[in-house]
């Protein structure tokens, strides 16, 4: 993993325990998220191993769910999907948690594998794949 899982542990934890302010940026537009969860799940391959020439894919990835409620993102989203498109791009997410009572920003970059849209919002699943402090 291309990341400290004690920051991405510590991520997580804030989150679950706080409701940080979390931010999409998809090509130079920010998108508020309404609601975030972080966890680390199974993947479905048997071992570790490069998805299609284009990813990396472990046996267990940590995994975001977002939700966006401006739908003005969605047609901005198609060309970053994995998938059968080959030029996917990362998405950025940005955040600020305490850490030892400062606040610590936070880039999170992910690979979109899912979106399911509703009349009001579009929820993404994404996996994360590094964590940078600012």
């Amino acid at each position: 993993m291309s990341f400290n899982t004690d920051l991405l542990q510590k991520l997580m934890n804030f989150n679950e325990q706080n409701s940080p302010k979390f931010v999409l940026y998809v090509n130079d537009k920010t998108y508020p998220i309404s609601s975030t969860s972080i966890t680390n799940s199974p993947i479905p391959v048997n071992e570790p191993t490069t998805r299609g020439g284009v990813y990396f894919s472990d046996k267990f990835a940590y995994k975001m769910k977002c939700e966006v409620d401006d739908l003005s993102v969605v047609p901005l989203l198609t060309k970053k999907m994995l998938g059968p498109n080959t030029e996917f791009g990362e998405l950025k997410i940005t955040t600020e948690i305490e850490d030892d009572g400062k606040p610590l920003p936070i880039e999170i970059f992910t690979n979109l594998t899912n979106s399911v849209q509703t009349p009001t919002s579009i929820e993404l699943s994404l996996i994360i794949v590094k964590l940078e402090t600012s």
